[in-house]
């Protein structure tokens, strides 16, 4: 703690000017930075309420995954990577406390300089970081990441670094981004979570290949075992330069952690039952309801949480490739939506433990659902020309609820009178457009839960004269696939939201996006008001301004009834081995595997 205080006393220190650094304003520096408001408490709190501080280091913790891995960098689009393996393996300029809604702490960078306009952002690395083979982590290295995610990164580093317009190393510790022009107030927080790599370590023309060799980085672990296509093993670096940050406190305890890879969900099922996996994250609420009555969880040795989180419940749906012509139509895509019948879905498939997502923002103040616009919201979407449907302004709309009975004429009569307005009729129980060919499509799924979906929905169409084929590819093909935009629908979930949306959500519903390869707009949404609205979330200023303006994009997302929603959990389900402890309490964003420890290592407290 001494070394911590005496590196900011020296940062507080500096003069207004840096000879030979350039004529740039300076401020002070600070250990902190809140995307709206001020952070809840310095970067020295004793510890965040979601660990345990003295949690007992030692041993190992095995997690298994359902699928395979190809690669060990995460940050390119090729290849599937290890989970796990960037939090693990590589550290970012400044870390986000997880009990406040986007809040980032000192990491690699001891401190920032950023002004209230948020045009320029200074960050001065900590002297003491060191990547993992002993060489210290500099301004130059920062400097090569971000040129290197610039370039040949995922799609969302691309474009978001491509907004900086000048980058300037003051020091060899201390560099300087010039975000003039950007109008992204959130950009300064985005640098913060960029991952810092080592110049020294990585060829940049080789960088986005598949790789499965161990790399370099600075982080808690580094890569120890790659057995290609079954596990990989992280073992904790002993010399790690950032375990006494205050940040990390209680983090990262186990000395290995291993991810085994199962091909398929009831084989990993299995293997948890026997103990060769110590936790599982259970999806499947009919499992979670039924599946563990077995000895080890009847005796004790195996516990189950329940854990609530405070965030938005996240997405889940059938995307449907508006790329495709037979998605144009928005009818067409209510009308598919109208004959998914979920009550009956719930409760056949999933034991009436799922709820149904209706918003971007689910269960949380973001959310338009229910709420009609106020005048400020209505001004902003005239002010970027959406066209809202009178029911979803006013927040009468919602999804229409079944009879549960998988049969529901009344929402096939509004389906097919949609497809009607669309040019479709029924011909000898096919429905057939003006050309006069069948409305037909394929569903791309990859595991046997998504095919169980997939052929539930198939049943309901049939009743409407639509032929749906169901497809099923391997993991790679599947990853590919996506990634290229290279289907009709699938099921996909994979759109993170938080109390704190910003950049992510061009990524996801951009214009820009849904021509990039590897992004998550899966929909290939190209409404320009749709960009407005997610600038607005940008530089809103205020939370009242981000609570506006993202209800305005839930509206106009939802008119354009671009997937069938789905479900979500209305909690998170985790079944442990009881040799596995946990914090008494869990953090804004639910269970976090990072501040597990291993009870026979020495610990008691928590759960």
């Amino acid at each position: 703690m001494l070394h911590r205080l005496l590196a900011l006393a020296a940062l507080l220190l500096l003069p207004a000017t840096v000879a030979g650094a350039g004529d740039y304003a300076r401020l002070p520096v600070r250990e902190a930075i809140a995307m709206h408001g001020e952070p809840a408490g310095p970067a020295a709190l004793a510890h965040r309420r979601y660990v345990n501080p003295d949690a007992p280091k030692g041993g190992r913790l095995v997690l298994g995954v359902q699928g395979t891995f190809d690669t060990l960098n995460p940050f390119v689009v090729r290849g599937l990577p290890v989970p796990g393996a960037r939090s693990y393996v590589w550290e970012t300029l400044m870390q986000r406390s997880y009990d406040e809604p986007f809040t980032l702490y000192p990491q690699v960078a001891a401190g920032l300089e950023v002004p209230d306009d948020r045009a320029w952002v200074i960050f001065h690395i900590d002297r003491r970081a060191r990547f993992s083979d002993g060489r210290p982590v500099t301004a130059e290295d920062v400097r090569f990441s971000y040129e290197l995610l610039r370039e040949r990164g995922r799609p969302n580093h691309r474009t978001y670094f491509r907004k900086v317009a000048r980058v300037d190393l003051i020091d060899s510790h201390t560099i300087r981004f010039d975000l003039s022009g950007a109008a992204d107030r959130e950009l300064p927080m985005i640098l913060g979570l960029m991952p810092v790599l080592p110049r020294h370590a990585v060829d940049p023309e080789t960088f986005e290949e598949t790789t499965l060799t161990p790399p370099v980085g600075s982080g808690p672990y580094t890569i120890a075992e790659v057995r290609a296509g079954e596990s990989v093993t992280f073992r904790r670096d002993p010399s790690w330069w950032g375990a006494d940050l205050p940040i990390n406190r209680g983090l990262h305890n186990v000395d290995e952690v291993r991810f085994d890879f199962y091909r398929d969900g009831n084989t990993l099922f299995e293997a948890f039952k026997k103990g060769l996996v110590d936790v599982r994250v259970e999806t499947d609420p009919g499992r979670w309801a039924s599946g563990y009555d077995f000895p080890a969880v009847r005796d004790g040795r195996v516990v189950r949480d329940t854990i609530r989180q405070g965030t938005p419940k996240g997405i889940r749906g059938l995307v449907m490739n508006t790329r495709r012509a037979v998605f144009e139509d928005v009818r067409v895509r209510e009308a598919l939506g109208l004959l998914f019948d979920f009550e009956w879905t719930d409760r056949t498939l999933y034991a009436d433990g799922f709820e149904r997502s209706q918003s971007l923002f689910e269960g949380s103040e973001l959310s338009a659902r229910g709420r009609p616009a106020d005048e400020a919201e209505r001004r902003l979407l005239a002010s970027v020309g959406a066209t809202i449907r009178p029911d979803i302004l006013d927040g009468t709309y919602a999804v229409p609820v079944s009879d549960g009975t998988g049969a529901d004429r009344a929402r096939l009569r509004q389906a097919l009178t949609l497809l009607g307005q669309a040019g479709y009729r029924l011909d000898a129980g096919v429905l057939k457009g003006r050309d006069g060919q069948p409305l037909a499509f394929e569903f791309l799924v990859a595991t046997r839960d998504q095919e169980r979906l997939a052929l539930t929905f198939q049943r309901f169409l049939q009743r409407a004269g639509i032929r749906m084929s169901v497809r099923n590819v391997d993991a790679v093909q599947y990853d590919r696939r996506l990634r290229d935009f290279d289907f009709d629908m699938v099921d996909y979930r994979w759109w993170n939201t938080s109390l704190s949306p910003g950049n992510e959500q061009a990524f996801y519903w951009g214009v820009s996006a849904a021509a990039t390869p590897g992004s998550r707009n899966l929909p290939g949404i190209t409404d320009p008001a749709v960009d407005r609205l997610v600038a607005a979330i940008v530089e809103a200023r205020t939370r009242g301004d981000l609570v506006t303006a993202a209800r305005a994009l839930d509206r106009v997302v939802t008119g354009g009834f671009y997937w069938v929603p789905l479900f979500h959990q209305p909690a998170q389900w985790i079944a442990r081995w009881n040799h596995v402890g946990t914090p008494a309490e869990s953090s804004l964003f639910g269970y976090l595997v990072e501040t597990w420890w291993r009870r026979d290592a020495g610990g008691t407290v928590g759960r």
